[in-house]
């Protein structure tokens, strides 16, 4: 999110200035793991859909002028009982924003897509234009755009504090002190370290993937296996082709519901942790859970509701706030930089206001 940011205020012309507390590409937060899931049918709420649309189109842009492709089409799938919050949910979306669609039972996604094992009583419903980013080359991609524009980065100098107050701002890092007229917060999992108000809104999470080697290595291919999300009784899981390495990716939506402090998780996944996504594997993908390749950790920044967080901050209206995208966030990075570039600037864009950060006080 910070680096879309950069790239959108610093095509405005602004003079921007973007501090990351470490290198540009790492593993520490959740852009990370050479794939992540980019779907237009969207079971979580139909708000969502006219932001990815305007994503989807702001990822080709990026892609023509970084020279490099960055998002890939496999058609995406979210299954699960025909009652359940993923299949109805997909569905509504898909009718109400008139996307192309098919619903298809286990058995007719096997045929289709013999990697797929799902039983036949449940709903899967494939959308043609649901796909995969390469997250690592997207934020570069960002960053080499801003830097190109004029944007100024500086890499492992963590903020330790900040203010605001009569339109200006002002930031102490562990390297100097910075004064602007605006400042936008892309913290991820340490969005509640910076801002205090986000105590109990944007809460990190341990999550951990797994990339098993297929047996049948053509079942798991680009062009042979849609990306998907799935919801079962072991939990809700999602997943990716064999991209980059020989492996089938995949993951259960917040693991084992560890909250975490960013800064003292544990980062290495054990044994517990690969013997829950292999016994998913098994059972709903047999030709994909061959010898484990990978684990990764990464982390996740819930919100109460799991709906993203885009806002003023409540007391310093210099002050603009992207956090808690709970796990279903990077997709929507292209857009983002844009909704927060017209946070900073004051403007009128994309209707943001189911993200408030008011409908919590709401709630009392």
């Amino acid at each position: 999110m910070g680096s879309a940011t950069l790239f959108h205020l610093a095509r405005r012309g602004l003079r921007v200035l973007g501090l990351e507390r470490y290198d540009l590409v790492h593993e520490y937060g959740s852009s990370h793991g050479l794939t992540r899931i980019i779907r237009l049918a969207y079971w979580e709420h139909p708000t969502y859909v006219a932001l990815l649309r305007r994503s989807y189109e702001l990822w080709r842009e990026l892609e023509r002028l970084a020279g490099e492709r960055l998002l890939h089409i496999t058609g995406s799938v979210d299954a699960g009982p025909e009652n359940g919050a993923v299949f109805q949910g997909a569905l509504r979306s898909s009718r109400l924003h008139d996307l192309p669609h098919e619903v298809l039972d286990g058995d007719e996604l096997h045929r289709r897509f013999p990697g797929y094992r799902l039983p036949r009583e449940l709903r899967c419903l494939y959308q043609p234009e649901g796909g995969f980013l390469l997250p690592e080359r997207c934020d570069v991609a960002h960053v080499e755009q801003a830097l190109g524009l004029g944007a100024e980065v500086h890499c492992r100098e963590p903020v330790m504090e900040w203010g605001a107050g009569q339109g200006r701002v002002w930031v102490r890092t562990a390297r100097g002190r910075y004064e602007a007229g605006r400042l936008a917060i892309c913290a991820g999992p340490w969005a509640a370290k910076l801002v205090p108000e986000l105590a109990g809104l944007a809460v990190a999470e341990r999550q951990v993937l797994a990339w098993l080697q297929p047996s049948r290595p053509d079942h798991f291919r680009v062009d042979t296996f849609p990306v998907f999300n799935l919801e079962v009784d072991e939990g809700r899981y999602y997943g990716f082709p064999s991209f980059l390495i020989p492996g089938f990716k995949f993951g259960k939506y917040h693991h084992l519901g560890e909250q975490v402090d960013p800064d003292g998780t544990r980062r290495e996944p054990d044994e517990q942790d690969e013997t829950l996504l292999r016994d998913f594997a098994r059972r709903y993908f047999p030709e994909g859970a061959g010898p484990t390749l990978m684990l990764k950790s990464c982390l996740f920044t819930n919100s109460p509701d799991r709906h993203f967080i885009l806002d003023h901050h409540p007391h310093h209206p210099e002050v603009s706030i992207a956090a808690g995208f709970s796990g279903h966030g990077y997709k929507f990075c292209s857009v983002i930089g844009e909704v927060m570039a017209d946070l900073v600037q004051g403007r009128r864009g994309h209707d943001i206001s189911f993200f408030s950060l008011g409908r919590f006080a709401q709630r009392g």
